[in-house]
């Protein structure tokens, strides 16, 4: 095992799929997709969008608390819970110097942004609240969990665009591997289906308008694709070191081995065309873990549905991978979340080694002539899967990917 492997103690999710990672995994077995009407977005050209089914924030973490965060805040501190609660942690028994929070996120305040500023086009300022700094700030989210569980260990934020949660992953396993905490609440979120945001993205040609047909708009590397579709959620992993977790008898679910991270230097939104940065950051992820390209045995995709980033994606695993392994884009399911999707995606990753199971694509009826790749559609396949990649990539040509072996 290298000096830099640190095991997967716990899982948080909290998605459109649903929450905590036994009732998301069952979700993604059958690839139901989330995508629906969203009365936020009424009016607008793009008026859907993958939302949280059943998160009660007053009833989950108390009125005053709920009411003091921002939803980006709200979903990762729930999620955080739903981690240490998996690993068997106490945070009250803990060496919380020891314990580092880093986060993803990349959309973050969009909650709190319209409410505040329109009481100030309205010329009341006084109006305005005093907790919208404390809201809307990106890293009140990694502030806001380190506050809730006691840990005192290094408390970051990571902002990669769309690649944001896979970032936040590498950082706290350096910090694990550097000495400095013996354990990291690592992973991302976000809730960027405001109206602000829908409209901005739908100006960039970025999101599906299938209206008529919302549940099927999120269809990665399909030939009929024609855009993402927003979402929101978070997921957070308790990375840990491996003698620190057999010191108190935890079982990992799986290793983080290895990352890779690059940037395409090509255009300020749109990728490579030959998925050139993102090939090279599979490369730096496979030589951290020490890997060859042939030993992993699936690929968890970024998959966005977009007309771009999903020939750019198949041609940079082409690139890696001779004969590329089952892939699979869970955005399908659950839409776009932005900077929680790198974490979100790797603990599905993390369930697919442990299960031993690649859950289907949603809405992959014809695949695009351009993708030459193994996409998982209809229903799960079983593989024996000792190693798996996850893969992220972001505006600004940000690219991230994480290799993770069964325990």
């Amino acid at each position: 095992m290298s000096p830099r492997t640190v095991a997967v103690t716990g899982l948080g999710l909290v998605t459109p799929a649903g929450n905590g990672p036994d009732a998301v995994w069952e979700h993604f077995l059958g690839a139901g997709p989330t995508a629906r009407p969203d009365p936020e977005l009424e009016g607008l050209a793009v008026d859907f969008s993958c939302r949280l089914a059943d998160f009660e924030p007053p009833a989950l973490l108390g009125g005053r608390l709920a009411r003091r965060l921002d939803r980006f805040s709200q979903m990762a501190v729930v999620a955080a819970r739903q981690a240490v609660a998996d690993a068997g942690l106490d945070p009250a028994e803990w060496d919380g110097d020891r314990v580092g929070v880093v986060l993803g996120v990349s959309a973050n305040s969009s909650h709190t942004y319209p409410v505040e500023y329109a009481w100030l086009a309205e010329g009341r300022a006084d109006r305005v609240s005093p907790l919208m700094l404390p809201r809307s700030i990106p890293n009140m989210a990694a502030g806001e969990v380190s506050l809730d569980l006691g840990a005192r260990g290094p408390g970051l934020v990571v902002s990669t665009a769309c690649a944001s949660g896979t970032s936040a992953l590498a950082l706290g396993r350096d910090l694990i591997a550097s000495g400095t905490c013996d354990l990291v609440l690592a992973g991302g979120t976000d809730s960027a289906r405001t109206r602000m945001t829908c409209v901005a993205f739908d100006r960039l040609g970025a999101l599906s308008r299938r209206r008529h047909d919302p549940a099927g708009a999120s269809r990665p590397f399909d030939a009929d694709r024609d855009g993402f579709v927003l979402g929101e959620g978070a997921g957070v992993l308790v990375l840990e070191h491996p003698g620190h977790a057999r010191a108190r008898g935890a079982r990992p679910r799986a290793h983080l081995v290895g990352h890779g991270a690059s940037s395409d230097a090509h255009h300020f939104t749109a990728p490579h065309p030959g998925g050139d940065g993102l090939a090279r950051a599979v490369r730096a992820a496979l030589a951290d873990a020490g890997l060859a390209p042939d030993e992993i045995g699936h690929v968890n995709a970024h998959g966005t549905g977009t007309a771009l980033n999903d020939p750019a994606e198949a041609a940079a695993l082409r690139q890696v991978f001779r004969r590329p392994p089952p892939v699979t884009a869970n955005k399908s399911v659950i839409g776009h979340t932005m900077g929680a999707a790198g974490a979100i995606e790797a603990a599905l990753t993390v369930l697919a080694l442990q299960h031993r199971a690649v859950p289907p694509t949603a809405n992959l009826d014809r695949l695009d002539d351009a993708i030459d790749l193994d996409v998982v559609t209809k229903a799960p396949r079983a593989v024996d899967v000792p190693t798996a990649l996850s893969v992220s990539s972001g505006f600004g040509g940000q690219n991230a990917a994480v290799v993770l072996t069964a325990a």
